[in-house]
């Protein structure tokens, strides 16, 4: 159970029911917005050594994003 200084606040309908469509059996709002809000401030370097698949995938990928680069034309704009 909560403890804290309860807050009022205003909402969209739209936000509110995707807030109460976010919520699960036995969450409460306030467990809702705080998953949210701590999913939206994520360190980049919490990814670091997360990948799972092998080198082959790794080098695959990597060529598709240097090749995509080759690809992409920069334009002059003259103002």
């Amino acid at each position: 159970m909560h403890t804290a200084m309860t807050r009022v606040i205003s909402l969209s309908d739209d936000a509110y029911g995707r807030l109460k469509a976010a919520k699960k059996e036995g969450e409460s709002f306030s467990d809702v917005v705080n998953k949210i809000a701590s999913t939206t401030k994520r360190d980049i370097m919490d990814s670091w050594g997360k990948w799972t698949g092998g080198r082959e995938e790794l080098d695959r990928i990597e060529k598709m994003i240097y090749d995509d680069r080759r690809k992409f034309k920069l334009r002059t704009v003259k103002f």
